[in-house]
């Protein structure tokens, strides 16, 4: 399945040997809506003529339980090892579940990969430009249809082996937020000591401004029970790598305070995009996710 997501609307693009193409002409564009509604009223976004019929609501056969968003930006070769391990993983259990990749303006052969694969279970997600982690994140779960919607990075460095485990836990204890974390006494971290030192500074920054009780809020992977992500997201606007904190603060404002920390392994891949550029916005992002909480009271806006 694949969808094409614009900040200016709907656009065309070639990916892999299928045209994307638009769905309204130039000047005849509906109001704008949101992607969940237009999913629901047209039935699809922008797909591949032969994959159509795969949009239609009254055509999708099951319902799934999880919906994982694997969002991903130039994510390097291990993109497709990490793809398809995620979905052996997925059906490990099975369950029904959809993986929704959220492509956010890769300039490399990656979505090809996805146009190649050709899965059922996957849906493939485009922004036409870069808009930041934070903003594939919030495409990709706006059009999950799980009961369980989450995330894990597409870079290859978090093993999916715990998603089991995040879901059992999910449906047997029914916490809002199951996170993995490094600092887990469980956790199997390789982990260069300059990141490693990083992440201790900021998670102690974190509870200094913020009194979170997680010990580790950017690991790349999470599942929420489904009410959580639909009252959070509206309040919202991190679109960069701040996006976990965010979704913490917002979740604990709205009265959804019980967060489950379990062990992860992280192997020596370290392909994702974590720079200096990337560690100097991630903390003007937390700095604003302070002032709106502190100063503007933002997040106790009602929506």
């Amino acid at each position: 399945m694949s969808y094409l997501v614009n900040k200016e609307g709907l656009g065309r693009k070639h990916y892999g040997d299928e045209v994307v193409a638009q769905l309204y002409p130039m000047g005849k564009s509906p109001e704008p809506k949101s992607y969940r509604e237009r999913l629901q009223t047209e039935g699809f976004l922008v797909v591949s003529s032969k994959e159509k019929d795969k949009f239609e609501v009254g055509k999708l056969a099951l319902k799934p339980l999880v919906s994982i968003v694997m969002p991903f930006y130039n994510p390097g070769p291990h993109f497709e090892d990490s793809l398809l391990e995620i979905l052996d993983v997925l059906d490990s259990t099975s369950i029904p579940y959809e993986v929704i990749a959220v492509c956010d303006g890769s300039t490399d052969a990656s979505p090809d990969v996805l146009a190649k694969l050709g899965v059922s279970t996957v849906k493939d997600v485009y922004h036409l430009k870069r808009q930041g982690k934070g903003a594939a994140l919030r495409t990709g779960l706006l059009l999950g249809r799980g009961d369980y919607l989450g995330f894990i990075d597409g870079d290859g460095d978090i093993d999916p082996s715990a998603l089991p485990a995040f879901i059992g836990t999910l449906q047997f204890y029914q916490p809002d937020i199951v996170l993995g974390s490094k600092r887990h006494p469980m956790s199997k971290v390789v982990y260069p000591p300059l990141r490693r030192m990083y992440s201790a500074a900021y998670q102690l920054m974190i509870r200094a401004l913020f009194g979170l009780s997680v010990k580790d809020t950017q690991t790349g992977i999470k599942l929420c029970r489904r009410e959580v992500i639909e009252r959070a997201l509206p309040l919202m606007v991190e679109k960069r790598f701040a996006f976990d904190l965010e979704l913490f603060v917002v979740a604990r404002k709205l009265g959804y305070t019980e967060f489950f920390e379990a062990p992860i392994v992280i192997r020596e891949r370290f392909s994702s995009t974590i720079n200096i550029r990337s560690v100097f916005y991630t903390l003007l992002d937390t700095l604003a996710i302070f002032y709106r909480e502190r100063v503007l009271r933002f997040y106790d806006r009602k929506i």
